[in-house]
């Protein structure tokens, strides 16, 4: 348990009750369902994932939006909205060499980076949207490379909420670029203020020279949902709150830069100036910690 201080803070992704989209994403070649789409409205912030059984529902004004499918390990899809019935995602062919050939481990060393000095976390409903923590490399972890465990601090009321967690290199412009891995990781959180480990030894990743993103994507789906009936004291009506968890806590550190992928794209958010003495941009990091070893 995390002993701090934290604020719920929900940004919840806006759905619009006038008409709902529903289909399914399947395999293009085994004409098998794939589960935990990506799924977004073009240009606008709408969005949700597809269940475990490829099957997906989605609230749009417009049929003749687009609408953006991606997932690991299938090529990118834009297909309008009313012809998404059925949606056929083409798989991608990895290259042999970009698969890493195991080295055998000593493991008599270990070092865990990402760590902050910041004791205030906030958690975010951040919908399906992907946000990363951006980890450089240093000349000192040449004798640990080796990444062994990825560590996620989460907020939870239901247990074994599931979230999908990604690695990524990074381009010439700075920005996420292509996975290290060639399929999905989903993993398990635990209920409760936690922090969560988990062992990666087996994907035999290194710590790139120029730094790496880790990212992680909140899925909106039935097993993730909890819902509660609260009554407006206002307009005294009762309605449905619906959460998706887990929450993920964020520290607000010292950044210029958060990189977030949303709308089928990736995007850099400047964050404003603090109006202190120091006059340092800050942002809200996701609270990731990568755990090395030789």
């Amino acid at each position: 348990m995390i002993n701090t201080k934290f604020l719920i803070l929900l940004f919840s992704i806006s759905f619009s009750i006038t008409a709902q989209i529903k289909g399914v994403v399947k395999d293009s070649i085994s004409g098998k369902p794939i589960p935990y789409v990506n799924i977004w409205i073009e240009n606008e912030n709408i969005g949700t994932t597809s269940e475990e059984n490829g099957e997906f529902t989605i609230s749009s004004t417009d049929n003749n939006k687009n609408l953006i499918f991606s997932v690991l390990g299938f090529e990118k899809k834009i297909i309008r909205a009313s012809k998404a019935i059925e949606v056929n995602l083409k798989p991608i062919a990895y290259q042999l060499n970009e698969v890493l050939v195991p080295t055998r481990r000593r493991e008599t060393r270990r070092i865990e980076i990402g760590d902050t000095d910041n004791l205030i976390y906030q958690a975010f409903d951040n919908g399906p949207r992907i946000d990363t923590k951006f980890f450089p490399y240093y000349p000192s972890y040449k004798k640990t490379r080796f990444i062994k465990k990825v560590t996620i601090e989460t907020d939870s009321k239901i247990d074994n909420a599931t979230i999908k967690i990604h690695f990524y290199t990074v381009n010439s412009e700075g920005f996420p670029s292509k996975e290290l891995l060639d399929k999905d990781f989903i993993v398990s959180v635990k209920k409760g203020t936690t922090r969560n480990t988990f062992d990666i030894t087996d994907f035999y990743l290194e710590m790139p020279k120029n730094g790496l993103f880790i990212g992680f994507e909140k899925l909106i789906i039935e097993k993730n949902k909890l819902e509660k009936t609260i009554t407006d004291s206002k307009t005294n009506k009762t309605l449905i709150q619906r959460s998706y968890y887990p929450f993920v806590m964020y520290n607000f550190v010292e950044r210029e830069f958060l990189y977030s992928f949303s709308g089928g794209k990736w995007k850099r958010q400047t964050m404003n100036k603090e109006s202190d003495t120091t006059n340092k941009s800050k942002v809200f990091e996701p609270a990731i910690n990568l755990i090395l070893t030789n």
